[in-house]
């Protein structure tokens, strides 16, 4: 019995060990060579906009990777609407492979509030000022507390969370960890 490929459907003819947990996922041969860090260009990554949607975890934080190094606009308005739950994003972030190109070594981004408390994925954190939020219609409001936060992989200033039943973008200046 042939199996799918996780993220594109075709035929999968090889395994894929999403790092750092070991989760293995069934891959066609494309797929299998974008995620061990060739080349993510072409049509054939559209396969992606379903793939992030996945049930399983490991076919999202393989999407999700993948998503990062497709250097066209759809991939990143994508990135922008997609929801991982904490601890998928902190596995998706924690990389391993996916994560850069050539074996390139990502730098290691690190979150700091408005005293240079180290920040990390889920924490609670409160505003230290009001807030306008752009677009939404609304100013969020000094000491109102963010729960749960996603840290932005690649800005070590700004942080994500929901206000007001928003979910916006915050720079870590005016947060203070609780």
């Amino acid at each position: 019995m042939s199996m799918s490929c996780a993220l594109c459907g075709t035929e999968a003819t090889q395994r894929h060990t999403v790092a750092p947990l070991g989760v293995e996922v069934a891959l066609c041969d494309v797929c299998h060579a974008g995620a061990a860090g060739g080349p993510v260009d072409g049509p054939h990554w559209h396969c992606l906009t379903d793939a992030v949607w996945s049930g399983e975890a490991a076919v999202q934080v393989l999407a999700w990777r993948l998503l990062r190094r497709v250097e066209a606009v759809w991939a990143r308005d994508l990135l922008d609407v997609v929801y991982l739950e904490p601890e998928v994003q902190a596995w998706a972030e924690a990389g391993g492979d996916g994560g850069a190109p050539d074996g390139a070594q990502v730098p290691e981004v690190v979150h700091r509030d408005s005293n240079g408390t180290v920040l990390a994925q889920g924490d609670t954190v409160h505003l230290i000022k009001d807030l306008p939020v752009k677009g939404a219609g609304f100013t969020a409001k000094r000491g109102t507390a963010v729960r749960g936060i996603a840290l932005v992989a690649d800005n070590a200033v700004q942080i994500e969370g929901r206000v007001e039943g928003q979910r916006i973008v915050i720079l870590t200046e005016f947060v203070k960890k609780s």
